[in-house]
C-alpha cells in the first residue's frame, strides 16, 4: 500500500512517442489518489513521476496504465533504474533484416548485370512474417491508441505498412508482378533498427544515474556486540558502528570514530584531489577509502543519505519538465490525427486527379511512415537528461528544469562573500579596547557570548580564546539579533558583539566607532565591535582575515565574459567588502546588509537585471535565495542544503557557477536544435510525401534515422566538460 504524499516512480514499457506520453499523463491524472499537477512523464528514461493524495495499492495504478495499453512496474526508491532495463530486441532487427534482403535485392538490377524479379508467392511468404510476428507490437500498440480515441506513432506505421502489404496481395492475386511486400517490410526493418538504436542511446542518458547507484555497496562491515559481520547493506541502521578496509567504499554518510585515511570522493562531488580524513571528521557514502582502516557510526543511511538525495535530485531534474516541453506536449497530442487526415486527404487527392489506386495509396504511405512524433517527444527530455547528468558528474546539482530553464537566462550573478568568494575561516587577526581593559577581558568578553555561535567571524573568536586559554564568562539571556550580532548578560551587565549596523543602532556615534580604529578597517576583511551597558558604550573592536578562494577571481573574470554582471553583497562594512570587490574585479558592491535587505536588494536587482541569481551557503542567506530567480549553494560534499537551492555545488568552487551556466546554455541550444531539426524534418518529409516525392522506403527510413539523431545530438553533452 502506497501512502499519502509519497513520491512514486513508475517505469513504463510501451511508449513509442509523445503522444503515448501524453495518454500515460491522462491515464494518471485520471486516478483520484493521484496528485494531478505532480504527474510527469519522461520518454527517454521510460519513467512517470508522481505524488499521491491518499493512499492506494500499487496494483491500482498499475491496472489504470496496462487498461490505457502500456505495462508498469513500481520502482525501488533506492534502486530506480534497477527494473527499467532497455529489452535488447535486436535480434529482431536481425531476422526481419534477413526476410527483407530477398525482396530488395531484386531492385539492384545493376549489382547483377540484369533485371530479374522475385515470384510474388516468394515474396509474399517473406514479407508476411516481417508483417505480422516481428511487427505485431506495431499492431497492439496501434489497437490499445484506435480504442481510446487516440493516435500514437505505432498507428501510423501499422496502417501505413498495412496498406502497402494489402495493395501488394491486391495486385499479386491480379497478375501484376511489381509489387511494394519490398516496401511494407523494409519499413517495419527501418523502424525496428531505429528503435533498437534509440534504446541504446536512451541507455547513456542514464549512464549519470547509474553511475551514482554503483557507488552504492551491496554489503556493509558491521560491529554489533563486539562482533564484526558481513551483511546486507539493507539491515545498516542509524548509529551503527562499520568498519571500512583500503579500497572499499564507504557504505553510509557518517563520523570516523577510529583511523583515519585518504578518501576520494571524487564522484560525488566532482574533484579528483583525494582528503585527508581523523577520527571526528565526517564522511560520504559512496566514497573510496583508499589507504587505511577505519571505524564509522552512521548518520544516515538509506533515502537519508547524500548519496539517495543526490541521486533524487538528478531524477527530478531529469523528469521534470520546462515549459518548452509543455508546448511541444500540445502539438504532439494532435499530430497523429493530423498526419492521418493528411493522408487521407493525400489518397483522395492522387484519384481526383486521375492517378490510379496504386499510386495514390503509395503516396500516402509515405506521409504516414514519414512522419515521426517521436522526435518531437525526446527532443527535450534527452537533452536535459544528458545535461543534468553530465553535470552531476561535475558535482553540480540541478534540482529542477524549471531552475535549468531560469540559469541559462541569467544576467546577474550575487555572491555572498564569507564561505563563497573566501575560504569562510577567518582568523583574529588584531584587538582594540576603547577603554582601560586588556585585550585578553575584551577578547573573553566576546568569547563569552560567541561560544554557542556557529557563524565564521563567532568560530574565530573561539579559536582565538582558547589558543589564549581563556575561559568564558556566563553568558545570560543570549538572543541573536539577525544580521547583526549577539545581546546577552554577562556579570550583571548587558553586552552586544555585532557589526556596526548594531553598534549604531545603539546610538553609537560614526565618530566614536572611527576613532577606535589605529588603522584603517580597509586593510581587514571583517570587524566586530562591542558595547555594553545602558546607555551603551563602545569597549572595542576586533578585526579578522579571511583568505580569498584561488578560484573566486577566475569565477568572476567567466560570469564577465558571458556578459554576466557580477554583484557581491554582504553583512560585513563597506571598507572590507570593497577590498574584497577590487581584488576580484567585482562589478558592484553591496555592503552592511542584514538578511531582510538582502532579499530587498536582490528584488531590486531583478528589476533592472532579470534574471538574478543569488550564491550563497543555503542557509544564512535563505530569504535571500528564496528572493532569486535561481539560487546555488555552495557546499563541501557533505553538509549539503539541498532543500535550500534550485542548484547545489556539491564542492564549494565559485568556478563551479560559471559552469552551471554554461552546461544550462549548451543544454538549451541542444533542446532548441532537436526541436527545429525535429519539426523542420516533419514540416517538409509530409508534404514531400503528400506530393509523391518520397518512396515509402526512403521516408521510413528517414523517420526511423529522425529520433536517433535527436538523442546522440542530444549525447554531445556527455563529452562537456567545466571550463571547456
Amino acid at each position: 500500500m502506497l501512502t499519502a504524499a509519497q513520491e512514486v516512480t513508475l517505469s513504463v514499457q510501451g511508449m513509442t512517442c509523445a503522444s503515448c506520453v501524453s495518454r500515460v499523463e491522462k491515464a494518471l491524472r485520471s486516478i483520484a489518489e493521484v496528485d494531478a499537477g505532480s504527474v510527469r512523464v519522461n520518454l527517454a528514461s521510460e519513467q512517470a513521476r508522481f505524488k499521491l493524495n491518499s493512499a492506494i495499492p500499487s496494483d491500482k495504478l498499475i491496472e489504470a496504465l496496462h487498461k490505457a495499453g502500456y505495462q508498469a512496474k513500481l520502482l525501488d526508491a533506492l534502486h530506480p533504474l534497477s527494473t527499467a532495463k532497455h529489452s535488447n530486441k535486436g535480434w529482431k532487427v536481425i531476422v526481419a533484416s534477413l526476410l527483407s534482403a530477398p525482396l530488395v535485392l531484386p531492385m539492384l538490377p545493376m549489382l547483377f548485370g540484369y533485371e530479374w524479379l522475385l515470384n510474388g508467392w516468394i515474396q509474399w511468404a517473406l514479407a508476411t512474417p516481417v508483417q505480422f510476428w516481428l511487427a505485431a507490437d506495431f499492431y497492439k500498440n496501434a489497437w490499445n491508441a484506435v480504442r481510446r480515441f487516440s493516435g500514437n506513432m505505432d498507428l501510423l506505421v501499422a496502417i501505413g505498412t498495412s496498406a502497402a502489404y494489402g495493395l501488394s496481395i491486391y495486385l499479386h492475386l491480379d497478375g501484376e508482378t511489381h509489387l511494394y511486400f519490398e516496401a511494407s517490410a523494409v519499413i517495419i526493418t527501418l523502424v525496428l533498427l531505429g528503435r533498437w538504436l534509440e534504446a541504446r542511446a536512451k541507455r547513456k542518458t542514464t549512464e549519470a544515474i547509474q553511475a551514482l547507484q554503483a557507488l552504492r555497496p551491496d554489503t556493509v562491515r558491521i560491529v554489533r556486540k563486539s562482533v564484526v559481520m558481513d551483511l546486507p547493506i539493507a539491515e545498516l541502521r542509524q548509529d551503527d558502528v562499520f568498519m571500512i578496509r583500503p579500497g572499499e567504499r564507504i557504505a553510509a554518510d557518517g563520523i570516523i570514530i577510529d583511523g583515519n585515511s585518504h578518501v576520494d570522493e571524487s564522484m560525488l562531488t566532482g574533484e579528483s584531489r583525494s582528503v585527508r580524513k581523523h577520527i571526528d571528521d565526517k564522511v560520504t557514502g559512496g566514497a573510496v577509502n583508499l589507504d587505511g582502516l577505519i571505524t564509522v557510526r552512521a548518520t544516515a543511511v538509506g533515502a537519508e543519505s547524500v548519496l539517495a538525495q543526490i541521486i533524487r535530485m538528478v531524477e527530478d531534474a531529469q523528469s521534470a519538465k520546462p515549459d518548452i516541453q509543455r508546448l511541444v506536449d500540445k502539438v504532439s497530442s494532435v499530430f497523429v490525427p493530423v498526419v492521418v487526415v493528411i493522408a487521407l486527404l493525400t489518397l483522395a487527392g492522387w484519384l481526383f486527379v486521375g492517378a490510379g489506386w496504386e499510386r495514390a495509396i503509395i503516396n500516402a504511405v509515405s506521409v504516414l511512415v514519414i512522419a515521426c512524433p517521436c522526435a518531437l517527444g525526446l527532443a527535450t527530455p534527452a537533452a536535459i537528461m544528458a545535461g543534468t547528468g553530465v553535470a552531476a558528474s561535475f558535482g553540480i546539482l540541478i534540482k529542477d528544469a524549471q531552475a535549468l530553464e531560469q540559469a541559462y537566462r541569467v544576467k546577474a550573478v550575487v555572491f555572498d562573500k564569507t564561505g563563497t568568494l573566501t575560504e569562510g575561516k577567518p582568523v583574529l587577526t588584531s584587538v582594540h579596547v576603547a577603554e582601560n581593559d586588556s585585550a585578553d577581558k575584551l577578547l573573553q568578553l566576546a568569547f563569552s557570548l560567541e561560544q554557542s555561535s556557529h557563524h565564521p567571524l563567532a568560530r574565530a573568536v573561539t579559536g582565538a580564546a582558547i589558543e589564549r586559554s581563556i575561559d568564558a564568562l556566563p553568558a545570560e539571556e543570549l538572543t541573536e539579533i539577525a544580521g547583526q550580532g549577539l545581546h546577552a548578560q554577562v556579570q550583571g551587565q548587558a553586552v552586544w558583539v555585532g557589526n556596526h549596523t548594531l553598534m549604531k543602532s545603539l546610538g553609537l556615534s560614526e565618530t566614536a566607532l572611527a576613532e577606535l580604529m589605529p588603522v584603517s578597517s580597509s586593510q581587514q576583511d571583517s570587524v566586530a565591535w562591542l558595547a555594553a551597558g545602558h546607555p551603551a558604550r563602545l569597549l572595542g573592536c576586533m578585526t579578522f582575515a579571511d583568505a580569498i578562494k584561488p578560484g573566486s577571481r577566475q569565477a568572476v573574470q567567466q560570469l564577465q565574459v558571458m556578459n554576466i554582471m557580477t554583484v557581491l553583497m554582504t553583512g560585513d562594512n563597506e571598507a572590507a567588502a570593497s577590498k574584497v570587490a577590487s581584488q576580484l574585479e567585482i562589478d558592484t558592491v553591496l555592503a552592511d546588509q542584514t538578511p531582510d535587505s538582502k532579499a530587498l536588494a536582490l528584488q531590486d536587482l531583478r528589476m533592472h537585471h532579470q534574471p538574478v541569481a543569488m550564491v550563497g551557503d543555503g542557509i544564512n542567506d535563505a530569504p535571500a535565495l528564496a528572493s532569486a530567480d535561481v539560487s546555488f549553494a555552495m557546499s563541501t560534499g557533505t553538509d549539503v542544503a539541498m532543500h535550500a537551492a534550485d542548484i547545489t555545488l556539491m564542492r564549494a568552487d565559485p568556478a563551479l557557477v560559471a559552469a552551471t551556466i554554461d552546461i544550462s546554455r549548451r543544454t538549451y541550444r541542444k533542446i532548441r536544435q532537436n526541436l527545429f531539426w525535429a519539426f523542420i524534418y516533419n514540416l517538409c518529409g509530409i508534404p514531400l510525401a503528400a506530393f509523391g516525392f518520397l518512396n515509402p522506403m526512403i521516408a521510413g527510413g528517414a523517420m526511423a534515422l529522425s529520433s536517433v539523431s535527436v538523442v546522440s545530438n542530444a549525447l554531445l553533452l556527455r563529452r562537456w566538460r567545466p571550463g571547456r
